[in-house]
């Protein structure tokens, strides 16, 4: 693997540009384009009605009736429900290479729906006693097309600042082609004619031609089969598999490989041809027909927001109500025996990094020296540690984990670095687990999957919930696992 050294080096960021990370750098962005949006739509509407307003002395006259409250209200929601209509209509993904037909037909679906569910609601206000902000026909009409053609001229702008971004190495991709024949030579010449998509190629992984040999410039890193050592050695972002004459299984395999490596994944048509699954969509990157593998829910910043919001409320509720019994356990734990009240322990979170994770000590000082793996009836458990262990109070101090941004309330149990090696080697896809922060409960604990069971079924669990993640998925789980704990079904060892 020295031939990863080979890769033509990148120009050097600065260190304020190094220290940023692609997470900020994405959410950055995507408020941005989210202001733009806010701008063109309220400049707009606003900009129209106030025009009428000069144009109208009735229609003056009926604002002035209307108390500012009233007003400041309307406005609050029609901003709302915009935001609403252009989330769900996938503004904000932040998709590279997307048509600028395609994203102004966006832009007019989700400006119509919020146009015409304002309209239904200030239209329903009267009904329940509340004054309906006034206007007319040419208001809406002129308004709309008014935030159409701004928000798309803003999003043209916009597209022009992430290309002179990309340039200077803000918001790249690391790419990985795995491929080094014709298919994987036509992805490299297209991603070369368009620099704006900011993709970086690192190289190519090849089967058939030799490591080290450059192919149009660019070196092969590496074997098929050696995917994932390669994409941590070159910190790859995405990989692009461009190959033809391979059975369904050997792709999905590759497949494998660069999940378990948290990267983004595309397969150029010589290979998706040979593949069907639910969890792949077709589209293009500036004409470069590409399939995306089912991207996780949570590498949207929005996403990422609303959880962390739930987190940190479940968090701040649960340790304000429980901080007298946190209390109370602490000093049973120092009057039971000697030692420290908190158990701290490396565990692996986000990312495969590790992290300290808080319980109160459950088990002997020295449990550390006499075993590793907990089981049924462990003898290392003190008798205040079993009953705390039983119905996990012994994790309550976990919430300040969450606080601290190092867990989530819901996501995959965390495990220790020792046994996170051995499980990425045995248990396919095992580290893409580790795309989602580590969390107190989940969807395999709420499934009866806890203390000494399959680690193999724990990752199918955890795999379902990550790839199929949503608020209310979350709020489920947690309701189920209060439900568990009050009828006692959520007994752990």
């Amino acid at each position: 693997m020295a031939v990863i050294s080979s890769v033509p080096p990148q120009r050097v960021a600065s260190s304020s540009r190094a220290r940023l990370r692609p997470w900020m750098v994405r959410a950055a962005l995507m408020l941005t384009l989210m202001l733009c949006d806010a701008l063109a739509i309220n400049l707009a509407f606003i900009g129209v009605y106030r025009w009428h307003l000069a144009e109208s002395p009735l229609l003056q006259a009926a604002l002035d009736a209307v108390s500012p409250a009233t007003i400041t209200s309307s406005l609050f929601t029609f901003n709302l429900i915009m935001a609403v209509a252009f989330i769900s209509s996938g503004l904000y993904w932040l998709s590279r290479g997307v048509s600028r037909i395609d994203q102004a037909f966006k832009v007019m679906v989700a400006v119509s729906l919020g146009t015409f569910a304002f309209l239904i609601i200030n239209t329903l206000l009267p009904q329940f006693g509340r004054d309906a902000l006034p206007f007319g026909e040419r208001i809406l009409l002129f308004g709309w097309l008014g935030a159409v053609l701004l928000a798309v001229w803003l999003r043209l702008i916009y597209r022009r600042l992430i290309v002179a971004l990309r340039a200077h190495g803000i918001d790249t991709r690391r790419v990985l082609i795995v491929g080094a024949r014709e298919p994987g030579q036509a992805v490299l010449g297209r991603i070369r004619n368009l620099p704006e998509l900011g993709y970086r190629v690192q190289g190519f992984l090849s089967d058939s031609t030799p490591v080290g040999e450059l192919v149009e410039g660019l070196p092969v890193l590496g074997r098929t089969m050696s995917l994932g050592r390669v994409i941590r050695a070159t910190r790859a972002d995405e990989v692009i598999i461009a190959l033809s004459g391979r059975t369904s299984n050997e792709v999905f395999d590759m497949v494998s490989l660069a999940e378990d490596e948290s990267v983004e994944i595309k397969l150029y048509p010589d290979a998706f041809q040979m593949v069907t699954n639910n969890g792949i969509s077709i589209g293009d990157v500036s004409g470069l027909p590409l399939i995306s593998i089912r991207n996780v829910a949570l590498d949207n910043p929005i996403n990422q927001g609303l959880k962390r919001m739930l987190d940190l409320t479940v968090a701040s509720i649960v340790l304000t109500l429980c901080s007298p019994i946190m209390l109370l356990i602490a000093a049973l734990i120092r009057l039971e025996s000697r030692g420290p009240v908190f158990f701290v322990q490396q565990r692996v979170g986000l990312d495969g990094q590790p992290f300290p994770t808080l319980k109160f000590r459950t088990m002997r000082v020295d449990a550390p020296d006499l075993g590793n793996w907990t089981t049924k009836d462990d003898p290392r458990i003190t008798r205040l540690g079993s009953l705390l262990r039983r119905y996990s109070i012994d994790e309550l101090p976990q919430f300040i984990n969450v606080i601290r941004g190092e867990m989530s309330v819901v996501g995959p149990r965390p495990e220790q670095p020792q046994w996170v090696e051995r499980f990425s080697q045995s248990i396919p896809r095992y580290m893409r687990r580790h795309k989602q922060k580590a969390g107190i409960t989940g969807w395999a604990q709420v499934n009866g999957l806890r203390g000494d069971t399959s680690i193999e079924d724990r990752t199918r669990y955890d795999l379902y919930y990550i790839e199929n993640w949503s608020l209310l998925f979350d709020l489920k789980i947690i309701i189920k696992t209060i439900i568990d704990i009050l009828v006692g079904r959520n007994i752990g060892y």
